[in-house]
């Protein structure tokens, strides 16, 4: 038999549930489950009937310390993302983390900084890097062809939820339990990759919008504006309370546009579309002869590979890089990037004025820290953001 990754869950959750479920399907033939981890013993049925003879602890470290695995994957409620990877770390396991890397970035630099002394894996469930859609508008951005960026404009709306789903737990969209409403939920995979395909902004302007549509303490009404070392500008709009939501993501370069358009984003439809033009809109400003004309140029629809692996695709190179080395999706220390973003945007709407990137990450901590004691919602988890949460799950 080939050789195989031994993986441990942490969460048998939604997500660690999707993972199971993936697995017994035979879509990650070089990864074995052999052990899984909840404080709620009631989740233990799912992963004992899906996989037979599966081992299941109450708390992580159980888990980390049985011997029974060689990687883990972390599903668990976002602020317990750093320190579990590192307790696993620190025990000789491979770790792959849900997004986000975590809540506030000051914990996930010093998880960086200790994994620079590992020589275990880190990687983060960025699957999105998977979407044919937008490996080619990264293939078609780094090759030049058209130009530096000048402009990006992401309408991501069709993330509606009702209140009975913010009632669903007593962790959701609180500032003591999540961290943070719909860019902390919904949207790291985006925030990553506009920052993947971008690069990182040096400045933000933001506006987040906290209980606006729902019961909740956190943001669910999000717009956000940046600026780019390079003069270009970018727009970032994001709710849970519009329906019919959009998504649709510009990026104007000097010599096109790109046009990713999720026509029916509930059904999956979906279109890549570049506008090519003849001649650089630098150029043709300055030597066009007349104030009105435009250059020329044509729309032309982008053909794919058709590939859209998501989250097998990323345990599978997980896999594939313990094994034998190869590249993965998305290394763990790039977590703090669209981490870096959400927090600039809290932190810009917190202090009503524009930041710059990195931000001040001590001063970040404590307005958070503020929110979570000021907070007029249940306190689910009293020591998460000072205690010691590692055998917590």
């Amino acid at each position: 038999m080939a050789e195989k990754v031994k993986l441990g869950i942490v969460g048998v959750g939604n997500m660690g549930r999707g993972h199971i479920n993936n697995y017994v399907e035979g879509l990650m033939p070089e990864i074995e489950i052999t052990c899984v981890a909840d404080i709620d013993e009631s989740k233990f049925a799912f992963a004992e009937e899906k996989i037979p003879g599966v081992k299941c602890f109450k708390t992580a470290t159980e888990m980390f310390d049985s011997g029974l695995c060689d990687a883990v994957l972390i599903a668990t409620p976002h602020y317990f993302h750093p320190p579990m990877a590192r307790e696993a770390m620190e025990k000789g396991l491979h770790v792959m983390s849900e997004k986000p890397a975590g809540v506030y970035t000051k914990s996930v630099r010093e998880l960086i900084e200790f994994t620079k002394t590992s020589d275990k894996t880190y990687a983060i469930m960025f699957n999105q890097r998977t979407n044919c859609l937008y490996r080619k508008m990264k293939e078609l951005i780094e090759s030049g062809k058209y130009g530096e960026i000048k402009r990006v404009s992401w309408i991501i709306t069709d993330w509606f939820r009702t209140q009975q789903y913010y009632n669903s737990g007593s962790w959701r969209a609180t500032w003591e339990g999540e961290g943070g409403g719909v860019m902390l939920n919904q949207c790291p995979h985006q925030l990553d990759l506009w920052q993947w395909l971008c690069g990182m902004p040096t400045k933000i302007r933001a506006f987040c919008h906290e209980g606006k549509w729902h019961d909740i303490e956190v943001e669910d009404d999000v717009t956000i504006y940046a600026e780019y070392a390079n003069g270009a500008t970018g727009t970032f709009i994001t709710t849970t309370g519009d329906t019919p939501g959009s998504n649709r993501l510009e990026i104007t370069l000097d010599r096109a546009k790109l046009l990713c358009d999720f026509i029916n984003p509930y059904e999956g439809e979906h279109q890549l579309w570049v506008y090519e033009l003849n001649d650089s809109t630098r150029n043709y400003i300055y030597s066009a002869g007349d104030g009105f004309s435009r250059p020329s140029g044509e729309w032309k629809k982008i053909d794919t590979d058709g590939k859209n692996e998501q989250h097998v695709g990323v345990m599978n190179a997980f896999a594939a890089h313990i094994l034998r080395g190869e590249p993965l999706i998305a290394e763990g220390a790039e977590g703090i990037n669209g981490l870096m973003i959400s927090n600039a945007a809290f932190l810009s709407s917190w202090l009503g004025k524009e930041v710059e990137l990195p931000i001040d990450e001590d001063l970040f901590f404590e307005l958070l820290q503020g929110k979570i004691k000021n907070s007029t919602h249940k306190k689910v988890v009293n020591e998460q953001i000072e205690g010691d949460m590692r055998s917590t799950y």
